[in-house]
């Protein structure tokens, strides 16, 4: 014996009143999944907002003041001869101050030569890498100062209290140069060679090779 679904009349028009609440129950779980998806979009949004906004407000704050300025390579090194030398990117490598702009790309990415280095000499070096002579129109390459040699022309990278240069090393001889290239040193070669390049002849009679 089957049983009746229970129907329900209004204003002569009958229905099926379990069928209505199972369509109303559907219809609430449709409301409720919208509901949520229109929480969770509004949630997307407003974070996104969010993130806008500070980005923007980043590049607002870098457009007026302007971005700090990047931290400076620290590039001064010693080279395996105890000289004034350029440190190349790879860390490793020490460049004599004297081999930057060459013309002669020594590091792995060139940076010994890049242009904003070269392209006002002495000017846009850094000051580690030049001397500047006693006559300021002259300079030379830090690595030359007190090697021996008169680079400057007037002695000054060699004697004085701007190039504070050691005494002579055990492969120079200490005398007054008659030459104009040596200013308080010349090299034990040239000692006893049968010409005179001290002022007292002391390299002829009184240095060994």
């Amino acid at each position: 014996m089957n049983r009746t679904q229970p129907q329900r009349t209004f204003g002569g028009i009958s229905f099926d009143s379990t069928k209505s609440s199972s369509e109303e129950r559907d219809r609430c779980q449709e409301c409720s999944a919208c509901l949520s998806c229109t929480r969770r979009c509004l949630c997307i949004s407003i974070i996104a907002l969010l993130a806008l906004g500070v980005v923007g407000a980043v590049i607002g704050f870098a457009v007026t003041f302007g971005l700090p300025p990047p931290t400076p390579v620290n590039r001064l090194c010693v080279t395996s001869g105890n000289q004034t030398g350029f440190l190349c990117d790879d860390r490793v490598t020490c460049l004599p101050a004297s081999r930057i702009c060459n013309r002669i790309r020594e590091c792995v990415n060139g940076e010994d030569e890049q242009e904003k280095l070269c392209n006002d000499l002495p000017n846009s070096l850094p000051g580690y890498l030049i001397f500047r002579c006693s006559n300021p129109v002259y300079w030379i390459y830090a690595d030359k100062k007190c090697n021996g040699a008169n680079d400057c022309g007037d002695c000054s990278d060699e004697r004085g209290p701007l190039a504070s240069c050691p005494p002579c090393g055990t492969q120079w001889w200490s005398c007054t140069p008659v030459f104009y290239e040596y200013c308080t040193c010349i090299p034990r070669a040239l000692c006893r060679d049968r010409i005179q390049h001290c002022s007292d002849w002391s390299d002829e009679y009184a240095c060994n090779r």
